[in-house]
Formats: C-alpha cells, sequence, structure tokens
C-alpha cells in the first residue's frame, strides 16, 4: 500500500513532468488511482483492460505565467520550460516568494526586474498565484517602459520633483532609492509603488513598474492602465520631437 509520503513523492515527480500545480497532480493521480481500481472490479473499462491512460497535456507556460518564451529567454538565456526544470528540481514550489527570488538572483544572476519576473511566473505556473495577485493574496500592477535617453535620465525624471510633476503629478513619498537603479514610493493612498531602472546602452534605458498593496483585480486593472498612461506621458516629455516623428 503507497504511504503519505510515497504518495507526496508522486505528485512531486508528476508536478515536474506536467507543470501542474501540487492541488491538480494530486487530483490527477487520485483520479488515476481511482479508475486502476475500477478496471480491476470490471468497473469502468469500456476501452478495455490494458488500454493506457491518456498522455497529460503539455501546459502552455508562457500563458500559465502571464509572458512570453521570447521576452524571457532574451532577457535571462532560458525559456520557461527551463526554468520550470530547474526550479522544480530544488523543490521550489515549496519555498516563500523571497526565498524562490534569492535563489535565482544568486545562482543565475539576473537582474533585479527580471528576477521578479521569473519568480512570479514561476509561482503562477505552480499554481501558487494568480495573475496580479501576490503570494500573500494582495494584488499588484506592473507596467514597463523602455525609453531612447540614458538610464541618469531617466531616473532623474522620477526623483527630481519638479521634473515628476511634468508628467506624474500626484501626492508620493520617496521611501529609499539607489541611484540611476531602484526606488520605492509610498503613494499617497498608502499603496506602494517599486521601480526598477535598467541601462540598455548609452542611450537607452528602462523603468519596470509594481504597484502592491491593491484591493482586488479591479483595482490592479484600473492601475495598470493608470501606469500605461502615465508612462506614455514620460516619454513623449523626455523623447525628442524628431524621434517621436521618426518612429
Amino acid at each position: 500500500m503507497t504511504t503519505q509520503k510515497d504518495f507526496k513523492r508522486l505528485v512531486r515527480s508528476r508536478m515536474s513532468k506536467t507543470g501542474e500545480s501540487y492541488t491538480s497532480a494530486r487530483l490527477q493521480l487520485i483520479n488515476q488511482k481511482s479508475g486502476e481500481r475500477g478496471r480491476g472490479n470490471g468497473e469502468g473499462n469500456d476501452a478495455g483492460p490494458s488500454a493506457p491512460l491518456p498522455p497529460s497535456p503539455v501546459p502552455d507556460f508562457a500563458r500559465l505565467a502571464g509572458m512570453s518564451d521570447a521576452a524571457i529567454k532574451k532577457a535571462t538565456g532560458c525559456a520557461w520550460d527551463k526554468w520550470v526544470y530547474v526550479l522544480d528540481k530544488v523543490q521550489a514550489y515549496e519555498w516563500p516568494h523571497g526565498e524562490i527570488a534569492q535563489y535565482i538572483k544568486e545562482k543565475y544572476h539576473t537582474p533585479d526586474w527580471w528576477t521578479q519576473g521569473v519568480t512570479v511566473g514561476y509561482e503562477r505556473i505552480k499554481g501558487l498565484r494568480d495573475k496580479g495577485q501576490r503570494r500573500g493574496g494582495g494584488y499588484e500592477a506592473t507596467r514597463s517602459k523602455t525609453l531612447p535617453v540614458p538610464v541618469s535620465r531617466l531616473f532623474r525624471a522620477w526623483s527630481d520633483k519638479r521634473t515628476r510633476a511634468r508628467w506624474l503629478d500626484v501626492q508620493l513619498t520617496i521611501r529609499t532609492s539607489q541611484k540611476d537603479r531602484s526606488m520605492r514610493i509610498t503613494w499617497g493612498d498608502g499603496t506602494a509603488v517599486d521601480l526598477w531602472f535598467e541601462a540598455k546602452g548609452k542611450a537607452k534605458s528602462q523603468v519596470s513598474v509594481t504597484h502592491r498593496k491593491l484591493t482586488g483585480k479591479a483595482d490592479a486593472a484600473a492601475r495598470k492602465a493608470f501606469w500605461g498612461e502615465r508612462l506614455a506621458a514620460l516619454a513623449r516629455l523626455l523623447t525628442p520631437a524628431k524621434a517621436r516623428t521618426a518612429a
């Protein structure tokens, strides 16, 4: 008879092969076990006692993660199937969010934003969180924008109050910042905004925004739309008119 420990091992083995969450993999194994008992009793065997079980469909990791294989591979060198494989191998699905992110950062030296991108995408794939949802149950909205300006100029557009007011005239408090790298903000309503800045060359850089502590999916969708508009306004401010016309 299979012990509980053995059964958990079977569940984890199936998770690593199919990409299913623990709950889904467990349910599939229970159903499979019930079907085998039924066939042994002469029940539910229309397909014949030797008919093999249909193969599990290959999960669409990119759809579950909410990020394309092309994007994650370009930024990190690995597509989702590889990330799922290496993280499942160390049973990262049992770790808290911060521990997964730290492992990815230290072992694979990923940039800060993409460390979070891999962590969140993996958690979504494993059924540990929904899109827009944090592991603790709260919600967040994310946006990013690449602009044809040096990272120092992009950072100043956020850190300098007068420049910021030209495209983002809202009440906020900058809690901490690392020049040209990151910023932590408390919004006027008590929510939190995390920023990551990344140089893409001498005259090209990217800012990534995560707005946290939101109340639900509707709030997350509204904030995502808001940041789409504000980052477009930032691009109009920083991008020369000639470059906008050429684009």
